[in-house]
């Protein structure tokens, strides 16, 4: 498999994780844990069912690193009980805009690992530009103010941010680690936001199909192809590009809750799509017109 396809197949994720936003917002009343509990149960039965297709034995894709679980687990499990807990803590705007600073930390972390392509002006600049835009999207023209009686929340903003980009540019070192290894992983998840709804939430179930039919379409989509393509993408892709491309998640997220009738059109839209775009582009400077003299 060549960069560029890794890199397509990681970009899915971003496209997958667009419609987070609203299917989440169609499952209506159901709780954070819960939530994760059965999508990521449905994200397992998708690995299982790959394997009874394909003939494999499951065990076989069972890490045998400590590592591996620990980064596996801390990655996908991790990242949303920071999320959550930093939701409840601070104003979710606030939130948000710290959380997304994960593409700009991949950007940056990635140029730590070893045989890893230097970072470059472009790649700042690129990530930097996505930042703007996201900042422009989610706080409305850039409306935001920090107080200090939500530091518990940011603090667990700034550690989700950091949790899912080291998860994403370690993954990389372990690039000899089969991506179904992943399906283990959503396994774990699964049992550990069952536990924790079960110890920190009233359990409240869907009430009619839609509820339902977004849940199994979280399952199969943002959290079940997406975190495997994304696997696949972090490992053996251009990760420098798909981190500067995240930020085309909450535009994508944006412009469906419009369509869905759930949000409506603005300049802030058009101006973060500017930016979000633009970062994009200027990230892959390389990959769309080659290297330069100075490259």
């Amino acid at each position: 498999m060549s960069e560029l396809q890794a890199t397509l197949i990681g970009g899915t994720a971003i496209l997958l994780w667009g419609a987070l936003a609203l299917f989440t917002v169609w499952t209506g009343l159901v709780p954070p844990f819960l939530l994760v509990g059965m999508t990521f149960t449905l994200a397992f039965g998708l690995m299982c069912a790959k394997w009874l297709i394909f003939r494999e034995n499951p065990l076989k894709y069972l890490p045998k690193q400590k590592a591996v679980w620990i980064l596996g687990v801390a990655g996908l499990f991790g990242y949303h009980a920071l999320y959550f807990v930093a939701l409840r803590n601070a104003p979710a705007m606030d939130a948000s805009l710290i959380a997304y600073l994960w593409p700009l930390l991949i950007v940056v972390f990635s140029a730590l690992l070893p045989g890893e392509e230097r970072l470059r002006w472009f790649h700042i600049a690129g990530a930097l530009c996505g930042l703007a835009g996201c900042w422009i999207l989610i706080s409305d023209g850039g409306q935001v103010s920090f107080k200090a009686e939500y530091t518990v929340g940011y603090l667990a903003a700034i550690a989700c941010a950091l949790t899912w980009s080291s998860y994403s540019v370690i993954s990389r070192k372990f690039s000899h680690v089969a991506t179904d290894t992943v399906g283990w992983f959503c396994m774990v998840t699964a049992i550990l936001g069952f536990v924790f709804h079960g110890l920190f939430e009233e359990t409240i179930l869907p009430t009619d199909t839609i509820q339902w039919l977004a849940i199994v379409g979280l399952g199969l989509g943002p959290v079940g192809i997406a975190f495997f393509t994304w696997d696949i993408g972090v490992k053996k892709g251009n990760i420098k590009l798909l981190g500067a491309s995240s930020y085309a998640t909450p535009l994508i997220s944006a412009v469906l809750l419009i369509l869905a009738g759930r949000s409506e059109a603005s300049w802030a839209i058009a101006i973060a799509c500017l930016g979000i775009v633009g970062g994009a582009v200027l990230a892959a400077k390389e990959m769309i017109f080659g290297k330069g003299k100075s490259a």
